[in-house]
């Protein structure tokens, strides 16, 4: 630990299906309090711990000078762990193992999952497959429900109106410019969304698995805990995500489901690259940790000790 300052870092290994995965637990200077959640950061991929411009490093460390130790990973196959490269669908293996590290290492009996993009997507998914009692919160933010159908119909909506509405579009198209190109592209992005909504308004496939969106959803639904949801403005991943909990069956209600906070930062991108939306986002993640979390993780704890 660097004299001074309130937090101290160290790095950890552990195992994962007989691989090796590469961490860094950051911890208050001082012991923090069992009422306190731990905070396993789940890295939205292909990225490692640091994250893009060291955002989850500035993360960590903000949390843990308010008196919560942070665990960010490297998933198998990525950053310094070892084994194959495993996606999102595929690292509910490597959250366990994570949580059962920053149980160990760290003294506490609470997680908080705080993932970024499709690591919002495997911590939602990870819940669903193994309602870990452990997981006392989500803060998930700008999460990822990519399909077709619905990257075409947030195209349709947020970028191609905006450009119909633009004198140099027609312009370019009269001309024979690369106008042309892009109503090309228009015509198979609305073609797109249509069937997304036609399939929607048919209730959607009948036979075979569920997909990962709808799997989200049911998490998203069934999960006991608080959410704190971080909406970028400047960013088709987080259109999106809410655009798709507007109009598919399966997130109906979604923004009304209880124990929700929602953060919206109106001109941050999907990284939160400008260093006040990280600040913005550090700050309100600590807000919400110090309430509902933190009330729910204490009253699992006096349970524990009167049981």
């Amino acid at each position: 630990m660097t004299a001074g300052l309130p937090y101290r870092e160290t790095a950890i290994v552990f195992a994962c299906q007989g691989e090796q995965l590469v961490g860094v637990l950051t911890r208050p200077a001082v012991a923090p309090s069992p009422a306190k959640p731990g905070v396993l950061v789940v890295v939205g991929g292909p990225q490692y711990r640091v994250g893009a411009h060291r955002q989850f490093v500035e993360l960590a460390r903000a949390l843990a000078s308010q008196g919560h130790a942070v665990l960010r990973f490297d998933a198998r196959g990525m950053g310094d762990s070892s084994g194959a490269l495993h996606d999102f669908l595929q690292i509910d293996d490597d959250i366990a193992a994570a949580i059962d590290t920053l149980c160990r290492e760290a003294g506490v009996r609470q997680v908080v999952l705080w993932g970024l993009c499709d690591g919002a997507s495997a911590a939602l998914l990870y819940c669903r497959k193994t309602a870990d009692p452990r997981v006392a919160g989500l803060a998930l933010a700008n999460p990822w429900v990519r399909s077709q159908e619905s990257l075409a119909a947030t195209h349709v909506k947020h970028y191609y109106l905006r450009r119909l509405l633009d004198g140099a579009f027609w312009r370019k198209l009269a001309s024979g410019g690369v106008g042309r190109q892009a109503a090309r592209e228009l015509a198979g992005n609305l073609a797109a969304a249509l069937r997304g909504r036609l399939g929607r308004r048919r209730g959607g496939v009948a036979a075979g698995p569920a997909s990962y969106q709808d799997r989200m959803a049911q998490a998203w639904h069934r999960f006991g805990g608080p959410v704190l949801l971080l909406v970028s403005g400047d960013d088709y991943t987080a259109r999106e995500f809410i655009d798709t909990t507007g109009s598919a069956p399966a997130w109906k209600g979604a923004m009304a489901r209880p124990g929700l906070q929602r953060v919206d930062l109106p001109e941050a991108d999907h990284t939160f690259s400008d260093r006040r939306y990280g600040s913005e986002v550090a700050s309100a993640t600590s807000a919400w940790l110090a309430g509902a979390c933190t009330a729910g993780a204490a009253a699992d704890v006096h349970r524990s000790t009167h049981a």
